[in-house]
């Protein structure tokens, strides 16, 4: 299957690294054992057991649990997927795979980022309690463990390396969180700030997000094909998205309709939180993720600060490098899209951080010299080490809208009527996301040159002049607008650029939405008055890029960016029920003069 087609669906089931070890080696060195496991309600998941057939010592455990199917299944069918990296399987653990709670061939209900009820104690059960059980299980049970366990899943397997954290088992010493979603409504895949990210959506629950009826070997999802190669064109024709269940889906992904059902921050979406819970958190922690993680970054990013922040005391380490979602856990790494990194960023990844990481806490040995952050820093193509992120040396500067498309790190001159720029947004001829055709969430989207968008009319671009110095920026980049609209809602979205004067290549540093009938409350939505100038005000994800001399720093101000974002119909009305005839055109206005300068706040390092 073209990753294309599929979208996050795809990715997420390729998000656990395929290794190409020869199987009858897998099979001379390692023995398949099957297991029912118990949890405290009763049900049983099904958890696959490769354990050394070598039985001079013992091994720590090492285990992944997954919504994507553990398979091949059957006594005498070896999975190809031990580890991510061959050195695991050489040193020799107890690996253990597990279909979590609802899926393939565990029983019980699947409920997609499962709302917190148990805890390690309580009767009741969530994710955390299930790993708590498995482990509990496993190290009573497996021969020749030696008390220690390890856990790690890149995408929801990240979320179940996360939800382990909470109240963990104390035999759980180290986990690894590779692109967790935790946070379905402001970040991840299905949200950005309240905007609807549709090809991910659609993508994931027009496949492999489809209920399961009954416990079942199958390990492919149902398909689906849109009957051609650009989704820009389905997407249009689709229609509002009240049409996706209708017309597709027809009921079979019930999560979809749940989110179509709670179109604001609710309790719906505060149950399905993972960062408030990570309080107090025992094992050690490395999280990873990368900058062009088109899924999971947000995620990445708080779980790593929710540890920080509430759990202190917590060994807890991050690395961000330049890599598209999973990208890390298969391949060389050396590129994406239309950039070149110039070395083997995803090989550094797993024999020089993830692989002694998991050998010191898991075998009580040898010595931990890995920073607090690792992190790739783009632009430059280096690996910097930091002792937090964001960097504590980075200060805030803030880069300002001038007249005439400039872009400053000072702001404007002048005062009197505030000055603006203007342009009317369409959401029947929307801004793509890509130049490329293509039917899902194009894992490359970021890595691509961007000048298709930037020379539209419904485009505002401002940009400096050929800067003098080097201007590395880390962490999250704040726009502040000050903005106007003719309709009463719309979507704001902010895209910051790196320009190279020899070729012209424009490369997405960093892009996201806002809706903004959330700009006060993500919970009370508001509309716009038409004309009135409105604040609008958001956080991306973090950053760590140089733009080197010579080169330009770009922003790039639209409201639409389809179908990666759905089109907001620019009418205040819920969005996951409009009508056809609510889709309207609306003159923006962006405005950079007085007390209503717009500006980029970033962070820049001495």
């Amino acid at each position: 299957m073209n990753a294309g087609r599929l979208g996050l669906g795809l990715l997420l089931l390729a998000a656990w690294p395929c290794v190409a070890q020869d199987t009858r080696s897998i099979e001379a060195r390692y023995a398949k054992t099957e297991y029912q496991v118990p949890m405290r309600d009763g049900k049983k998941l099904f958890t696959v057991v490769y354990a050394p057939r070598d039985t001079t010592r013992r091994y720590a455990i090492l285990m992944s649990r997954t919504p994507y199917s553990v398979g091949p299944y059957g006594p005498n069918a070896y999975s190809r997927a031990l580890a991510s990296a061959p050195q695991f399987a050489d040193a020799g653990f107890i690996f253990v795979y597990q279909d979590v709670r609802g899926r393939f061939m565990s029983e019980g209900n699947f409920v997609h980022m499962t709302p917190w009820k148990g805890m390690a104690g309580a009767a009741e059960t969530d994710e955390s309690t299930d790993a708590y059980d498995t482990i509990e299980w496993l190290i009573k049970r497996v021969p020749r463990n030696n008390g220690r366990v390890g856990i790690r899943g890149v995408s929801y397997p990240g979320f179940f390396s996360a939800a382990a954290l909470v109240n963990a088992h104390p035999a759980l010493k180290a986990a690894s969180p590779q692109a967790p979603q935790a946070d379905w409504f402001m970040g991840d895949d299905v949200h950005h700030h309240g905007a609807f990210w549709l090809t991910s959506a659609f993508g994931f629950f027009s496949t492999s997000g489809r209920a399961r009826p009954a416990p079942t070997s199958e390990n492919r999802p149902r398909s689906f094909s849109m009957g051609t190669d650009d989704g820009y064109a389905f997407f249009l024709a689709m229609g509002p998205l009240s049409n996706a269940d209708k017309l597709y889906l027809k009921g079979e992904a019930p999560f979809w309709n749940d989110m179509m059902a709670h179109g604001t921050l609710d309790a719906f979406w505060e149950a399905r939180k993972l960062a408030p819970h990570l309080r107090n958190v025992a094992p050690a922690v490395l999280t990873v993720g990368g900058w062009y993680d088109a899924n999971n970054l947000f995620g990445t990013l708080r779980v790593h600060e929710a540890i920080a922040k509430q759990s202190p005391s917590t060994s807890n380490r991050i690395v961000l490098g330049p890599w598209s979602h999973g990208q890390w856990a298969r391949g060389a790494g050396d590129a994406l899209g239309e950039l070149k990194f110039g070395s083997n960023t995803g090989e550094y990844f797993r024999d020089s951080i993830e692989f002694p990481f998991f050998k010191y806490y898991l075998e009580n040995s040898g010595t931990m010299t890995l920073p607090h952050a690792t992190a790739f820093e783009t632009g430059t193509n280096r690996w910097r080490a930091f002792d937090a992120w964001p960097p504590k040396s980075a200060t805030t500067k803030s880069i300002y809208l001038q007249p005439g498309g400039k872009l400053s790190f000072s702001p404007p001159s002048g005062s009197g009527q505030p000055g603006y720029d203007e342009y009317v947004s369409d959401p029947d001829n929307p801004v793509p996301f890509t130049s490329a055709k293509t039917t899902g969430m194009r894992p490359d989207y970021m890595a691509l040159d961007q000048r298709f968008g930037s020379s539209r009319p419904d485009v505002l671009v401002y940009a400096t002049d050929p800067l003098e110095n080097d201007v590395t920026i880390a962490g999250s980049i704040r726009p502040h607008l000050y903005v106007a609209t003719s309709g009463t809602d719309s979507d704001w979205i902010v895209k910051v650029i790196d320009v190279d004067p020899a070729t012209g290549f424009q490369h997405l540093v960093r892009g996201d939405a806002m809706r903004g009938k959330f700009r006060n409350s993500y919970s009370k939505p508001e509309p716009f008055v038409p004309g009135k100038v409105e604040r609008v005000a958001f956080d991306t994800d973090d950053v760590l890029h140089t733009f080197q001399r010579g080169h330009q720093i770009m922003v790039a101000i639209q409201s639409t960016w389809f179908p990666l974002v759905d089109r907001n119909p620019q009418t205040f009305v819920d969005i996951y029920n409009a009508q056809a005839s609510d889709f309207k055109k609306a003159t923006q206005r962006v405005y950079r003069s007085g007390s209503q300068a717009s500006r980029i706040e970033v962070r820049v390092l001495p």
